[in-house]
């Protein structure tokens, strides 16, 4: 999956708003005026931030250790860092951004 991609996805999903409020290279998305992905456009390789049970963000650093890692400059029992490369399929990255949406979504 590239950049554009996970957008398109983002924003087809309901009440989602693209922001840029950290500057011109952080992307953020937000649901009901909560965040629930930030990807900055200069990563290489790619790389978002989204929301994630705290007991599932652990299994799923232990499932994908090269992949899913603790949120960088977030709150790291919260948070995890995907990183898109072809050890994910667009099914699974598609699943991390749906759990975050849902999970901001209903607190918010």
């Amino acid at each position: 999956m590239d950049i554009e991609q996970i957008r398109d996805y983002c924003i087809s999903k309901s009440e989602v708003e693209e922001t840029l409020p950290f500057g011109p290279d952080t992307l953020v998305y937000k649901v009901n005026g909560k965040v629930f992905l930030l990807i900055g456009l200069e990563n290489h390789p790619l790389r978002f931030n989204v929301k994630c049970d705290p007991d599932k963000a652990i299994e799923l650093r232990e499932e994908y250790p090269e992949n899913v890692l603790p949120g960088w400059h977030m709150n790291k029992k919260h948070w995890n860092t995907i990183i898109v490369d072809s050890g994910l399929n667009r099914k699974l990255v598609h699943e991390f951004i749906d759990h975050s949406y849902e999970l901001v979504k209903k607190k918010s």
